[in-house]
């Protein structure tokens, strides 16, 4: 069984602070230390690239790509999907496509909405990207989260019933007669290693694939504590959250990486498409 390891390509403001919260160059160097990781691994990954980081790094999401890595679009802005008018949704995506395409001369085939934020609020969203010309999206959640997540998804790879759009949700296990997120960002943070790795052996025992998501910002150890020291007002609350540890990453990346075979998103909706015919 071949899994996903998938990154949004972002950094820590735009996520956790708000989208008009401008870029730094942390970027850059926690998504160099992503690679060389990858790389020591020997893992594809696909990275769903931000628009705005594009747009200001060029040269890092060229890096991206000349390692070998699937480049796909997670939007210009980051702005949540069900926040948006379908004419604002449109036009951002749009931006993010022709911003990937100039830059790597690769027009993404793999959409994923900031924040999942592709809910029951916003599902309107799937037939304007298979308009766009998307191949896939990697969106839902199907778990009953406070934020976003649409618990009646299916848990699987499957098509969109209002247009041709393949939907690759994230990973969920199932326990007490619910969906529960486990195999990334926070919950891959601040849940024990081995409770992920279970989850994902549990996951692949049902003849699914593992989605797992990462950010490139989860590796900086010493992020928060240097933005409040350079005048960053970040709520102590999200202060401890965010920077709770992250020094345990790396290495739990290792032991599943050891663990697991991953392959490309692209190349898994690949094998799933040839399945289904």
């Amino acid at each position: 069984m071949r899994n996903c390891f998938s990154i949004d390509l972002e950094d820590w403001g735009q996520s956790t602070l708000g989208p008009a919260t401008p870029l730094t160059d942390r970027v850059v160097r926690n998504t160099q230390r992503m690679l060389d990781l990858l790389a020591c691994q020997g893992v594809r990954a696909t990275f769903f690239v931000l628009g705005l980081v594009a747009e200001k790094f060029p040269d890092t999401v060229r890096a991206v790509h000349a390692a070998g890595h699937e480049i796909a679009s997670h939007g210009y802005g980051h702005e949540l999907v069900f926040r948006l008018t379908p004419e604002a949704f449109r036009a951002d995506v749009r931006r993010s496509i022709e911003l990937i395409e100039s830059v790597t001369g690769v027009r993404p085939r793999g959409y994923r909405a900031p924040a999942f934020s592709i809910t029951e609020r916003s599902l309107w969203a799937p037939p304007i990207l298979a308009e766009l010309g998307f191949t896939y999206s990697s969106s839902v959640f199907p778990f009953a989260g406070r934020r976003y997540g649409i618990p009646t998804a299916p848990r699987g790879i499957h098509r969109w019933d209002s247009c041709g759009l393949i939907e690759c949700p994230m990973t969920t296990a199932q326990w007490l007669g619910r969906n529960w997120p486990v195999c990334g960002g926070g919950y891959f943070r601040l849940l024990p290693g081995w409770l992920a790795r279970t989850a994902i052996r549990r996951v692949n025992a049902e003849g699914l694939p593992a989605v797992i998501y990462m950010h490139p910002y989860e590796i900086d150890v010493n992020e928060l504590r240097e933005l409040k020291a350079a005048g960053w007002a970040i709520p102590p609350k999200t202060h401890f959250m965010q920077s709770l540890f992250r020094g345990r990453i790396e290495g739990r990346l290792r032991k599943l990486f050891r663990a697991f075979e991953f392959e490309t998103m692209g190349k898994m909706i690949e094998r799933w498409t040839a399945a289904a015919a």
